[in-house]
């Protein structure tokens, strides 16, 4: 399923060409995924300039002039097309917008999970979502009182859209491994650093990925370049970029994980020196060993 940075790249391709806009028909040939329902759609759509292109999680967002906002999620297998780069009928096309100028979008999708959605209220169409990981708001304090007092582990929290929105699996796999983390820790056994290191790799691999437009997914989204820099997910047994272990994979939440076992442990490190546990150095104001009776001072 594309993610984020799939998500944000086609609302930056799709942008120049939609923006100001105006949408002249709208039909549907699987009513089932459009919500409220076709009629509605045509109707609070139709005749309606486009004035925004934007992204939601991972919906694609149009607002739309005097009110409104239309929203597509892509799910397995959406994707857009225009109609003038595909002169021959696609037989997924699920939806078409014809705009002014006689140019016509295609929401094209094989599987029909995609869903197309009208909505007058977009904040009340979008409150199940959590922050997004790119806005200012996501700072690690937030990310410190998201994960604080929660138990679960670490990759299913950071999957759950109602937290953090717009990641998948193969953003929280990269996420994991840059820093340094085990997708099944707890969230709440997570020090002060490793949070930190949390919080700046997130960021790190979805803007990295935004300017590689994001990863290729067989026919679905193909134009992407980021599976080039991946460092865990899907190299199981390809050596690690770090150590030259061999990538693991497992099941975390019934979803395919990578991880390189030494990188990645599963337990937190003790730190290591003469000040642990049973170490040579004594602490700075520790009591004085007592001397044996009987013996020289």
């Amino acid at each position: 399923m594309p993610e984020l940075p799939e998500v944000e790249t086609i609302v930056r391709t799709y942008r120049p060409r939609l923006e100001g806009r105006i949408i002249r028909a709208f039909e549907s040939s699987w009513p089932r995924r459009v919500a409220p329902s076709v009629a509605v759609v045509r109707r609070r759509t139709v005749g309606r300039r486009i004035t925004r292109l934007h992204r939601r999680a991972k919906y694609i967002v149009f607002d739309l002039e005097a009110g409104g906002h239309l929203l597509v999620h892509l799910r397995m297998s959406g994707r857009f097309e225009w109609a003038a780069d595909n002169p021959d009928a696609d037989r997924h096309t699920r939806a078409i917008w014809t705009l002014d100028g006689d140019d016509a979008l295609w929401f094209v999708d094989a599987r029909k999970f995609g869903r197309i959605e009208w909505t007058a209220d977009l904040a009340a169409a979008t409150a199940h979502l959590g922050i997004e990981p790119l806005s200012r708001g996501f700072t690690v304090a937030r990310l410190t009182s998201l994960l604080r007092g929660r138990a679960r582990q670490l990759k299913p929290l950071l999957l759950d859209q109602s937290l953090i929105a717009g990641l998948g699996n193969i953003y929280v796999d990269e996420s994991l491994f840059r820093s340094g983390l085990h997708p099944l820790r707890s969230a709440d056994s997570l020090n002060a650093d490793e949070r930190a290191a949390l919080h700046e790799a997130i960021r790190h691999v979805l803007r990295k990925a935004i300017r590689r437009h994001g990863t290729s997914i067989d026919w679905i989204y193909p134009d992407g370049e980021m599976q080039d820099e991946l460092t865990a997910y899907g190299r199981t047994g390809l050596p690690c970029v770090r150590c030259r272990t061999p990538i693991e994979s497992l099941r975390v939440g019934q979803r395919g994980t990578h991880i390189c076992p030494r990188c990645q442990p599963r337990h937190r490190r003790r730190p290591r020196g003469p000040n642990r546990p049973g170490g040579t150095r004594v602490s700075k104001g520790a009591a004085p060993r007592r001397r044996r009776a009987g013996t020289r001072p």
